[in-house]
C-alpha cells in the first residue's frame, strides 16, 4: 500500500501561501537588485567576492570574502550609497562584513 504524495508546487506558489516565506523572498530579491545596481561601480575582479546581505532601515550589509576586498569597498561606499539613492533606495550606510565562509 502506497501513500499518495501531494502534488509538487513551485516556490513561488508556496511563498504566495505563506506570508513569512513571501516576505523573505521579497527581501532577498531586493538585496540582489541593490547589488546589481552597484555592480558597475565595483572592479570586475572583486565582484565574485561580494554577496548581498540584509537591509534593515537605511543600513544595507554587504558580505565580502577577504579583508582586501572589504577595504576597497569601504573606499567605494560613499559612491555606492549615492548610486543606490539615485535608484530609489533609502540607504544611508553600507555596512561591510568580512565573510570567512565557514
Amino acid at each position: 500500500m502506497y501513500r499518495r504524495l501531494p502534488p509538487a508546487i513551485s516556490l513561488h506558489d508556496a511563498a504566495a501561501g505563506a506570508p513569512t516565506l513571501g516576505s523573505l523572498m521579497a527581501r532577498a530579491r531586493d538585496t540582489a537588485e541593490r547589488l546589481k545596481a552597484i555592480e558597475g561601480l565595483i572592479p570586475p575582479a572583486m565582484r565574485a567576492a561580494i554577496q548581498p546581505g540584509p537591509a534593515e532601515g537605511d543600513v544595507w550589509c554587504l558580505l565580502v570574502k577577504g579583508s582586501a576586498a572589504a577595504a576597497k569597498l569601504r573606499q567605494l561606499s560613499p559612491m555606492l550609497v549615492t548610486r543606490l539613492k539615485n535608484r530609489g533606495w533609502d540607504v544611508a550606510t553600507i555596512r561591510i562584513k568580512v565573510h570567512t565562509g565557514r
